[in-house]
């Protein structure tokens, strides 16, 4: 897993660095290069470098983990549970016959390894017989030792012709050690016993708690045995009398024997006759320990990366793009309830309506009670009372189509005709605009209340100004025209700074 974290880390950097190029591209084709900077004013640029580095070492702190990083020990007793197995195989003569290919013996010696791969927690033991037998290799679980000792059979192996199962019988009982219950015997032969007492003595060996799988090895039909001289000349096996001598495969008696015991019989047929024989046979059979050994038991040391990087992710998300600037705490305020703090810096600075006269008063509990369009038809119906401003309508339409000379014109003709005290009503009707969602006489009213003589008025209409055309902006209707209008909003709160050098929020937002 080490190499995972050679190459995943300077992937994922590779990537952050890709995506970030990425963005910068498109943020290019929308916003200028001069522009840019005074836009994303209140995102700090550390701090995202620091979220990158924590998403980073997040990563690769996953992935030391996975690697399951150990170190310090303690020494354990480890037991192995399974079972003991004798394999007995017959190499009498008999076994030469070629009715399974190559021959039955090493068709027998083959099924043995099988056995020997499908038993990895037992222990095994090997007896070759055929008029006798002997215990060639003990109980064992080292594979290659057994595997050598059933490489060695050969016909001829044991001095004694003949097969005797008895003998193949008693001597695996001399294999197991005293007291244990489960003895297994697998017993590789074609079944020609020349020694009746082969059922007599499983019986015996049930009683002692052995079970016998008996593996039958050849064909019912059978074969003659060949044989070659030491000349090179083959010829067939002949008995006393002289008969060519044709073996056959005993199923019934290998049958009873592996009946009487709690076993079964298994033709020694397809490759999968061992995988039979194991699952069915011996897998089911109860374990027991086997054997014992001190190991070494290492301590899983993940835990600590793991959290760490579970740290660094929480840190992340907790860890915010945009500066902390103080808030300037205003009674009604489009920022909060509004835009959430992706656009916090945004609030109007519009405290209760600013008081004008007597005669707004309506217009005032409009707005209090959240009635933002009616307040705004109200204060403009106040306006237009005393025919002081020409009709706006025309102006903020086109202001919102982007005909900002045509507005700007309607303006100058507005301000021709102020009088004192329009400065607050228009400031008014601009909040109440704002709140109403109409943007565009938002902007006109707040632009003709910044040329009121009053500084404090004149910060607070630049500032509630450079709000309108920033959301203005939003809706444009395409790139050019939202550049256009968020550069307005720019001068706007530039205005608002040289009118409040302490304004924090104008600052923000430029």
């Amino acid at each position: 897993m080490l190499w995972l974290l050679a190459v995943a880390v300077p992937l994922l950097v590779w990537f952050l660095w890709w995506a970030w190029r990425k963005k910068q591209t498109l943020v290019a084709q929308f916003v200028q290069s001069r522009l840019l900077a005074q836009l994303t004013v209140g995102v700090s640029q550390a701090r995202l470098k620091i979220r990158l580095v924590l998403i980073v070492f997040a990563v690769g702190c996953a992935l030391l983990a996975l690697a399951r990083p150990q170190w310090g020990f303690d020494w354990e007793e480890a037991k192995q549970r399974g079972l003991d197995i004798v394999v007995a195989i017959d190499t009498s003569r008999s076994m030469l016959a070629e009715d399974v290919r190559p021959n039955r013996l090493a068709r027998a010696k083959l099924a043995a390894l099988d056995l020997m791969k499908l038993a990895k927690s037992d222990r095994l033991a090997l007896v070759p017989f055929a008029g006798a037998a002997f215990l060639q290799c003990p109980l064992t679980l080292d594979d290659d030792a057994f595997r050598q000792s059933v490489e060695a059979l050969v016909v001829g192996i044991i001095p004694v012709g003949g097969t005797a199962l008895t003998e193949a019988i008693e001597t695996a009982q001399t294999a197991f050690k005293e007291g244990e219950n489960y003895k297994v015997l697998v017993l590789f032969t074609d079944g020609e016993d020349h020694d009746s007492n082969a059922l007599e003595t499983a019986k015996k060996a049930a009683k002692a708690g052995l079970k016998i799988f008996t593996v039958g090895v050849g064909t019912p039909n059978g074969e003659l045995l060949r044989v070659t001289d030491e000349s090179g000349a083959t010829g067939y096996i002949k008995d006393e009398q002289g008969n060519v001598v044709k073996s056959r495969l005993d199923e019934e008696l290998l049958q009873e024997i592996a009946t009487v015991t709690g076993g079964f019989y298994q033709a020694l047929r397809g490759a999968n006759s061992m995988e039979t024989l194991y699952e069915q046979g011996l897998a089911p059979l109860p374990k027991s320990d086997i054997s014992s050994r001190l190991v070494k038991r290492y301590h899983e040391r993940f835990q600590w990366p793991l959290a760490l990087a579970c740290a660094a992710l929480l840190l992340e998300m907790l860890l915010p793009e945009r500066k902390r600037l103080p808030r300037r705490e205003s009674l009604v305020s489009a920022g909060k309830a509004e835009w959430g703090k992706a656009v916090a810096a945004l609030s109007l600075l519009l405290a209760v309506p600013l008081a004008a006269s007597a005669s707004s008063a309506s217009a005032k509990r409009l707005y209090e009670d959240g009635k933002f369009k009616e307040s705004q038809q109200e204060y403009e119906r106040l306006l237009e009372k005393d025919e002081k401003l020409p009709d706006l309508k025309e102006a903020a339409k086109q202001y919102e189509d982007g005909k900002r000379g045509e507005a700007e014109q309607e303006v100058t003709r507005a301000l021709q005709n102020a009088k004192p005290g329009d400065a607050r009503l228009h400031f008014n009707a601009g909040a109440a605009a704002y709140k109403a969602g109409d943007l565009g006489k938002a902007a006109l009213h707040f632009m003709l209340s910044a040329r009121d003589r009053e500084l404090k008025l004149q910060e607070r209409a630049f500032y509630n100004l450079g709000n309108a055309l920033y959301r203005a902006g939003e809706r444009g209707p395409d790139a050019n025209e939202k550049i256009s209008r968020w550069e307005k909003a720019v001068e706007s709160y530039q205005g608002a700074v040289q009118l409040d050098p302490q304004d924090a929020d104008a600052k923000y937002n430029r």
